[in-house]
């Protein structure tokens, strides 16, 4: 048969024991890990500190640099075509060029005596002339389109170039009269002292940039032919 008494005392002795071990659970809560009620939920990261405001700095272009001029490459000139000032006795008035085409120089006319002088590159065999002219035009890095004469000979070249270190004209360019020839510069410093181009007076980039401050449109020019060669006169001033 059922015992009431029993039965009582039975459950008394689980709930004792639930509540016991309940209070083991709870004793040491230093030595047991923390239990979280909601593990789902991921601990947000620390922030970071706030960084301090950069003082405002205004937009800057960045900066190129100019291309170098072909008189860099460390070509050695001759210490006789070096640009120098020296003694030249000529009725010209200043401001004038003379063009010595024998001894392939440039006379820039000072006055008393004296003219600045340059190494030129002249024309080769058959293509040299001589004349009056005047300065008609001046340019800067300037463009290069080939004469028609020019393309028949050499029919490889190119129809047109734009301005820049690797142009055969170089860094200036100053135009004589009607014709096709120039006073220019060049990418090619080892032919001053010679006889190569097809008519054109070269010099290096360097010269004529200086050459090209002192010359005006309108600046006479004279060319002197092949058969008048002439001695160098005077020695260097400076």
């Amino acid at each position: 048969m059922f015992n009431l008494d029993t039965f009582k005392t039975y459950s008394r002795a689980v709930a004792f024991s639930a509540v016991a071990i309940s209070a083991i659970a709870f004793a040491g809560p230093a030595k047991a890990a923390p239990v979280q009620l909601f593990p789902f939920f991921q601990p947000l990261p620390p922030m970071a500190a706030p960084q301090p405001m950069q003082p405002y700095q205004p937009y800057q272009a960045p900066t190129y640099q100019s291309a170098p001029s072909e008189d860099q490459d460390a070509v050695e000139m001759p210490a006789r075509f070096r640009r120098q000032t020296v003694s030249y006795a000529t009725r010209e008035a200043p401001g004038t060029i003379i063009i010595d085409t024998p001894n392939t120089y440039l006379y820039y006319v000072l006055g008393n005596g004296q003219a600045v002088r340059y190494g030129i590159g002249v024309g080769r065999d058959g293509f040299t002339w001589s004349g009056v002219q005047s300065v008609t035009k001046k340019a800067e890095w300037p463009d290069w389109t080939p004469p028609p004469e020019m393309i028949a000979r050499q029919p490889y070249l190119p129809r047109h170039m734009a301005g820049g270190p690797g142009n055969p004209l170089g860094a200036r360019a100053m135009y004589l009269g009607g014709t096709i020839y120039r006073i220019h510069g060049t990418n090619a410093p080892d032919t001053i002292g010679k006889h190569v181009s097809s008519g054109c007076i070269r010099l290096t980039n360097d010269d004529v940039t200086d050459l090209y401050s002192r010359v005006n449109v309108g600046t006479k020019v004279i060319v002197l032919p092949m058969t008048e060669r002439r001695a160098e006169l005077g020695a260097a001033t400076r």
